[in-house]
């Protein structure tokens, strides 16, 4: 009588699984197949971490990659829809550095390299064609370097050469800037980017090159980026820094006061970036003779001899008789009535003439008045109230003093150079701060943490494979291992049953409930066997009965 689910087995199988031979043969193929399995999930649990060697390549670094990969026998697989090669995460660092020095990943752009493959009866206009390309490639991969640039594209327009100077015509450079995710470019880096593609073309002014993000936006419109009064972004950076560093100064000597988080400080510069140069000449009045030095005197005197030659001016003025005499007619006669003699010399004329040149007070000044003067600094601070302690212990808030205030005045007019003739002004107020309000930041349990989901794979994937293993080991193997060791005994001891591989065994017991045992499949061939011996000896009649089935079976 077959035991249920036999029948459902082929009967070849049914034939070779009921002979002792056939049942060693399935026994030893199941054992092989459950080691099988537990290698397979051993493996499964042993399976490395990948992680990411490289992504966004281009197809021909792509190929490159994975051929060189494959000569170092570094197993690999894609991710992200091919876009991404993934490596043993142990693999990462040696496999980056081994491709680094075969020059991979090229990022799709050649250098200078181009022009080391030259072919021979190359034309000129190929030629500058690949010195093109190549300086290209170069700028790009200048680009690139910079930590903000995911990717970047250049591409000259280079004029040909002329003779003639009217016709000369200036080169002009486009970029394309393909940012990394969440990054933006200041204007200084912008203006960087544009003098670092000035400075490696030939003849190509700064305002001919042109910068583009992956958005379309324009990033080297200068126009733009100016204010109102046309600072160029260096001069805006100038101008924040001065007056970060002012609010710098001012905070660091006023908390030591107050108190940190206690006082807060603007401060708004009025900067002069005008260059100018002037060149004056002066003089100033002239001194007194005494005070003043003398350059250089001269002196001449002339000396002019009488003679007897009629002298005066000639013309008719000289003909007319003198004017009426005005003395009086009858003036007192003198008392000398003597004549005078005669003179016997002759008149003379003397003349001088003095020069003297001083020194004169000349004052020449040369004036260059250097960019980024200050004009004029306004500072504004918040002094926050000051808190006390009662007799109680509760915490009280109290305005500074008069002479608290002044003091913190004083020292913001030192810290910031305050200058009254220049128009500096400074504004200091108390006054007390509201409180900030605490953002609650929900506290991420354990269970979401990154750190703690990727453990706790890991576990369960190492928990998962030990008891799979155990199972199959404890739950399969072993019962098979132990079975075939039976088995093997058993047939060693008795021959083999017929053709029906059920035998039921039926005994009354002592308190007469019938038992019935089944040697297929649920005990084993020795205990089976130990069992019929007992039997043999308590009650040989049965024994005989199933001696005689067996017989008329195999007569049949």
């Amino acid at each position: 009588m077959p035991v249920a689910g036999e029948a459902a087995l082929p009967p070849k199988i049914m034939g070779l699984a009921q002979g002792p031979g056939g049942r060693k043969f399935l026994q030893m193929l199941g054992i092989a197949a459950v080691i099988a399995i537990m290698a397979g999930v051993w493996m499964w649990s042993q399976q490395p971490d990948y992680r990411v060697l490289f992504s966004n390549f281009s197809d021909r670094d792509g190929g490159a990659i994975v051929a060189s990969l494959q000569q170092m026998n570094v197993p690999y697989k894609f991710a992200e829809g091919g876009g991404a090669i993934l490596v043993p995460a142990n693999q990462v660092y040696e496999a980056r550095l081994k491709l680094a020095s075969q020059g991979l990943p090229k990022g799709g752009n050649v250098g200078f390299e181009l022009m080391e493959n030259q072919k021979l009866g190359v034309s000129q206009f190929l030629e500058q064609v690949n010195f093109q390309r190549a300086l290209e490639g170069e700028l790009a991969r200048s680009i690139e370097s910079i930590s903000a640039v995911q990717s970047a594209r250049v591409l000259l327009a280079l004029p040909k050469a002329s003779v003639f100077v009217r016709e000369q015509q200036k080169p002009t450079a486009s970029v394309l800037l393909n940012l990394q995710p969440g990054r933006v470019l200041d204007q200084q880096q912008v203006s960087a980017i544009v003098h670092l593609v000035a400075s490696s073309v030939a003849e190509l002014p700064t305002k001919n090159v042109t910068i583009v993000d992956q958005n379309g936006n324009l990033l080297s419109d200068t126009s733009s980026s100016a204010g109102a009064n046309g600072l160029d972004p260096s001069q805006l950076k100038y101008i924040h820094e001065l007056q970060r560093s002012i609010v710098k100064r001012v905070e660091s000597i006023i908390t030591p006061i107050v108190g940190a988080n206690n006082v807060h400080a603007e401060a708004t510069a009025d900067v002069d970036f005008s260059h100018s140069e002037q060149a004056a000449e002066t003089y100033k009045p002239n001194q007194t003779p005494d005070a003043a030095s003398v350059r250089s005197q001269q002196t001449s005197e002339t000396i002019n001899a009488g003679s007897a030659n009629a002298t005066g001016v000639p013309g008719a003025l000289s003909n007319q008789p003198p004017a009426p005499a005005t003395a009086p007619i009858n003036a007192p006669a003198a008392k000398n009535t003597a004549p005078a003699p005669a003179s016997t010399n002759p008149p003379t004329s003397t003349q001088k003439e003095s020069t003297v040149n001083y020194e004169l007070d000349k004052t020449i000044r040369y004036v260059q008045q250097p960019m980024g003067g200050l004009k004029r600094l306004s500072v504004a601070v918040v002094v926050n109230y000051r808190n006390t302690i009662d007799k109680s212990g509760k915490v009280i808030s109290r305005p500074l003093t008069a002479a608290e205030k002044t003091q913190i005045t004083d020292l913001v007019k030192e810290a910031m150079g305050y200058n009254q003739q220049r128009g500096d002004t400074l504004n200091v107020v108390n006054s007390p701060f509201a409180g900030a309000e605490k953002e609650a930041i929900p506290e991420v349990p354990l269970w979401k943490q990154p750190e703690n989901i990727q453990l706790a794979k890991d576990a369960g994937k190492y928990l998962i494979a030990i008891a799979v293993l155990l199972y199959l080991f404890f739950r399969v193997l072993k019962p098979m291992l132990h079975r075939l060791s039976g088995d093997a005994d058993a047939h060693a001891a008795l021959p083999a049953p017929g053709d029906d591989d059920v035998v039921h065994i039926s005994h009354m017991p002592a308190d007469g409930e019938l038992m019935d045992l089944t040697t297929h499949g649920v005990l084993g061939y020795q205990q089976n066997l130990e069992v019929a011996k007992q039997l043999a000896k308590q009650d040989p009649k049965i024994v005989a009965n199933v001696v005689k089935t067996w017989v008329n079976g195999n007569e049949q």
